[in-house]
Formats: C-alpha cells, structure tokens, sequence
C-alpha cells in the first residue's frame, strides 16, 4: 500500500448552489449540521470560490480599468482624511489601554509586516498551522495566488526597498514557491492511476 496522501477535491461552487435551490424549496429551514469528516491520510485539498467568467474574456485593459476609477482625492482631502484618520486610531487604542493598563502602545505598521501577513497566509493555505490529530486543508488556489501576490510586491516595489526588505522579500518568495512546488507534486502523484495490466493474448 502506498503512503503517498490521499487529497480530495471540493467544488464549493457546486455545494452552494445546491444549498441556494434547497433553500429556496424549503424556505425558513435552519442549514443542516455539516457531517463529520470521515478520517483520511493526507491534506484535504479545497477548492475556493470564484466567479466563471467567460474563457474567451479577454484581461481588462489598464486604461479601461483606469476610466471605471473615480477621480482621485485631491492633496487637502488626503490630509484631512490622514488627520481623521490617525485621531480615529488612536481613540481606539487609548480604549484598548485603558481596559487593558500593561498594554503598550501598538507599533507602527512596516513593510516587514505586510509580507509576514501574506507569508503566514500562504502558509496556512498550503494546511500549516492545522491542529494535531485533522487533516490539513489545503486551499491550493488561494496560496498561489498569495505567493503571486508576494511576486507582484517584489515586481512594483523593486529598487524602493533597503537591503534587508529585498533579502526578506527573495527568501520568503523562494521558500512559499518551493513549498508550493512540493506540495503540487504530491498532488499530480496522487492523481496518476497505474495503468491496467494487459490482457493475455487469445490463441
């Protein structure tokens, strides 16, 4: 017996839109309990939500996508909306502390944070962080599109950053994609069937 994990794919599209017609046939009905998930090897590989759109649509153009934009906020109204904004922070910090007496005041926001914060999703997309004794859910979808969004931060920001924000930026890059790579190929294992064994020749 192999010991290659087992994955099993869910549509959620599908299982949604049975859930809106059995809705909609018994109106006022409380949503079933979700039953238990019967205990299986491996990750369990989930696939997200999206909207279909047609294969022939073509990408949405930089300057069609620009004219559905609304006018941009003039230099006054981004310094009051600042100002407003930061007044607004701090009154629900000095709410938090004064609930909370030993909490210190909250460091600024960097741009170390916002790759962490992606880091950590793509990790967990990928079934890290899972609970012991469950099987991993892995959202295979969702973390390439957060690795490629990790890629689209090194494309725009590139020669912006210091040299430690680039090394922090290539090695998480690197070791998402590499995770990415392996876990993809436990996936296509998986889905490869030896084939039939041949049927004796008839004399």
């Amino acid at each position: 017996m192999s010991d290659t994990p087992k994955f099993e794919v869910i549509d959620r599209r599908k299982i949604k839109k049975e859930e809106e017609q059995e809705g909609s046939s018994r109106p006022g009905t409380a949503e079933p309990a979700a039953e238990p998930e019967t205990k299986s090897a491996g990750p369990h590989l989930v696939e997200t939500e999206k909207d279909e759109a047609p294969a022939t649509e073509a990408p949405l153009a930089e300057e069609e996508f620009g004219g559905e934009m609304p006018p941009p906020p003039t230099v006054e109204e981004k310094r009051e909306q600042a100002t407003a904004y930061e007044a607004s922070a701090q009154r629900v910090e000095d709410l938090l502390r004064a609930q909370n007496p030993t909490m210190g005041a909250q460091p600024p926001i960097r741009f170390e944070h916002l790759v962490q914060q992606l880091y950590l999703s793509s990790l967990m997309q990928m079934g890290a962080a899972t609970p012991e004794g469950q099987r991993p859910r892995v959202d295979i979808i969702g973390a390439r599109q957060s690795i490629d969004l990790l890629g689209v931060l090194e494309e725009k920001t590139k020669g912006n950053l210091t040299p430690t924000e680039t090394r922090m930026l290539e090695t998480v890059l690197f070791e998402l994609r590499m995770t990415f790579l392996e876990l993809t190929k436990m996936i296509s294992l998986q889905g490869v069937q030896a084939p039939p064994p041949p049927k004796p020749e008839k004399h």
